[in-house]
């Protein structure tokens, strides 16, 4: 996964899956003859978002599947514009999305997509204020495994919210 900031302001992730079999592949079902070593799968997304993490644009690619109908199966990804790929994404890519409604690997590519999207949001980031909670708590603690109330960059960067480990003195 790739992200950019756009000259338009706006910001794009780009995320790509590709499979390769180590011998010749025919679906069982029929489909495409694939010799060993090409890709079976070539396809990907693009998501257009802006500073608020909200999906602008949304356009799959396929470059190799085993079916010739595949490629239409990104056309249901339409449904996850406007959403915001903040909390609960995943929750609405599985609920909008499933079982046949779309290509189960462009689908499963939106959901790390949104993680690699906020990442690339990080340096703009660096100047802002910290987000609270209604009690004045930095939201950023105990929001991931780093940033647990009991790790060194809390004790560092909000020491009156650190917590040390249990049976470790501070």
């Amino acid at each position: 996964m790739r992200g950019y900031r756009r000259s338009d302001g706006l910001f794009e992730i780009e995320g790509r899956v590709t499979d390769h079999k180590p011998r010749d592949f025919l679906p069982y079902s029929g489909g495409r003859f694939v010799p060993a070593g090409q890709p079976v799968h070539d396809m990907g997304v693009r998501i257009v978002y802006d500073a608020d993490l909200r999906v602008h644009a949304i356009d799959t690619f396929t470059d190799a599947s085993p079916y010739a109908h595949c490629p239409e199966g990104g056309r249901a990804l339409q449904a996850m514009k406007g959403l915001r790929m903040a909390g609960g994404w995943s929750k609405e890519v599985r609920s909008r999305l499933k079982g046949a409604r779309s290509c189960t690997h462009l689908m499963e590519l939106l959901i790390p997509m949104a993680t690699a999207a906020f990442q690339s949001l990080s340096t703009l980031g660096l100047t802002r204020v910290d987000r609270l909670d209604a009690t004045g708590r930095p939201m950023k603690i105990d929001s991931c495994y780093a940033y647990g109330a009991e790790e060194e960059i809390v004790r560092r960067k909000w020491p009156e919210y650190y917590r040390p480990p249990r049976g470790n003195p501070a």
